[in-house]
């Protein structure tokens, strides 16, 4: 399936969506975590989307680039004021090279499991491997998959469910270990239905493709604010570190 987009109405309706997201109760945690772990080198983000975290992390002094498969997400990132600072290139996180060496290489948001086998995954290592000078850090932002969640001899669980968007996961094929997320959002009075499918992917997963492209577990909490990361964690924010 290869690496999904997010078409013209997702792009369109993402930022009020999400709008929780925007918030600076949640965004300050997490730029500050990068911020830090930049040092004010550069930093390079892989699925920039509208600049959610790129346009502030950039607005505290950090040469930010940032690399995006939607041209309509990078299209609404452009059109934001702040946009002008950051450098945005149209390409796959699995193969797209930009020019430079950075400090940080980050990926947010759940966004890895939007590349849909294992072997483009491990590329999305790969290539964060060769844009970060020895020593960098590579964040990854990934939820935990929740099978669990999903009641005995059903296919899938309501993980959303207010007056304006429902949320709906399916486990559809375990062992390749891909779902399928199903949302239906109104937005001003219109209805927009959006599916796509993802690979989940698992924390000793993660740990074993950051090996096999040269990198080492720094870090690892359950969230933005460093909680300690356990067992029964929903989410995941780990630090790898590239070796020299």
């Amino acid at each position: 399936m290869g690496s999904i987009t997010w078409g013209r109405e997702i792009a369109e309706v993402y930022d009020t969506t999400w709008a929780a997201k925007f918030e600076p109760a949640v965004l300050g945690p997490i730029v500050d975590l990068l911020a830090g772990l930049a040092g004010g080198g550069p930093a390079l983000e892989f699925a920039v989307g509208t600049g959610r975290v790129a346009l502030p992390l950039s607005a505290r002094g950090i040469a930010v680039h940032g690399i995006e498969l939607s041209p309509h997400m990078a299209g609404q990132l452009l059109a934001k004021p702040g946009a002008d600072t950051i450098r945005v290139t149209i390409g796959d996180m699995t193969t797209t090279r930009v020019p430079g060496i950075f400090r940080l290489v980050y990926l947010v948001a759940n966004t890895i499991m939007n590349v849909t086998t294992q072997d483009d995954q491990l590329a999305v290592f790969a290539n964060a491997a060769a844009h970060l000078e020895p020593g960098g850090s590579f964040v990854v932002e990934v939820l935990v998959p929740q099978l669990r969640r999903v009641p005995p001899g059903e296919a899938g669980w309501v993980f959303t469910l207010d007056p304006d968007h429902v949320g709906i996961e399916t486990f559809d094929d375990t062992a390749g270990q891909i779902a399928w997320s199903h949302h239906w959002i109104e937005v001003d009075g219109r209805l927009v239905r959006h599916s796509a499918p993802y690979r989940y992917v698992w924390p000793s997963e993660l740990d074993l493709m950051a090996r096999i492209t040269g990198f080492r577990v720094r870090d690892r909490w359950a969230g933005w604010d460093r909680a300690p990361f356990a067992s029964g964690s929903q989410s995941q924010v780990a630090v790898f570190g590239r070796l020299p």
